[in-house]
């Protein structure tokens, strides 16, 4: 009987990717990234959690943005969900914007996936730690491996702990980066 391939999902918090890697002035690759993280087993699918960017706030960056999200909608197998963006009014009176709801989407996706036996390995691309009672479920109740793939100045070390693996993404930089 031929073993069946370890099927993997890629849930990435598209904010914590961004300003993570912003902060050591990388661009990645998203096809080395995914690579890197399946390795030989089964990509079943990569979730890319992002809200569009206001366009009032400046339309070269929208315009940017929107392409770089056409671009990963062309990566086979891999879907960008969109969030909210919400605009709040600092005390200072100038605006901050806030992503509402990509938390929540991807703790669904982890606990949608595997109620529906969708996937063996979930790897979860953030250094939140608010999956942590998801992933909990996920491992306990459906028997789901849960690994963390995180950058070091942006990661809880609680969501690490709780996971079965982690992926040091600060180690492989060099794998995953876009060398221009």
């Amino acid at each position: 009987m031929e073993k069946k391939s370890e099927r993997v999902l890629i849930l990435i918090d598209g904010s914590n990717f961004y300003y993570s890697t912003a902060k050591k002035g990388v661009r990645v690759n998203f096809q080395k990234l995914i690579h890197e993280l399946v390795g030989s087993r089964e990509l079943v699918n990569v979730c890319y959690y992002v809200a569009p960017l206001d366009i009032k706030a400046g339309e070269e960056k929208y315009w940017s943005h929107q392409r770089f999200l056409n671009m990963l909608r062309e990566i086979p197998k891999f879907k960008v969900v969109l969030c909210t963006l919400k605009k709040i009014k600092a005390k200072n009176g100038s605006y901050v914007y806030v992503i509402k709801g990509d938390d929540v989407k991807m703790s669904n996706s982890l606990l949608m996936g595997a109620i529906d036996n969708l996937y063996d390995t979930a790897i979860i691309v953030s250094g939140d730690e608010d999956f942590i009672d998801s992933i909990k479920i996920v491992r306990k109740k459906y028997n789901k491996k849960v690994g963390n793939a995180y950058f070091s100045k942006s990661s809880s070390s609680n969501l690490r702990r709780i996971c079965d693996f982690t992926i040091n993404l600060n180690k492989i930089l060099n794998k995953i980066s876009d060398k221009e």
